[in-house]
């Protein structure tokens, strides 16, 4: 599972088995998300993630979709 980012306490990362629509999860101390990165960027799964955070990890999401598209992209292919 590799880690394509670390911000403050979240860490980004994907699964090398696992569906083949682009997407991120993302960890805290406070629980886990799983977001859709196309279409357009959407929360897939939360668990145990009040709605403040879930607001911050969508903002950062979009900060940062280059990132986790590019790293898409290499570990995947096209």
């Amino acid at each position: 599972m590799p880690t394509v980012l670390k911000i403050k306490d979240y860490r980004f990362f994907f699964f090398s088995r696992e569906e083949a629509r682009m997407h991120i999860h993302v960890i805290c101390p406070d629980g886990e998300a799983k977001l859709w990165l196309e279409p357009t960027i959407e929360i897939a799964t939360s668990y145990k993630l009040s709605n403040v955070r879930l607001k911050e990890i969508e903002t950062m999401t979009k900060e940062n979709i280059e990132t986790f598209k590019n790293a898409w992209e290499a570990h995947f292919g096209n």
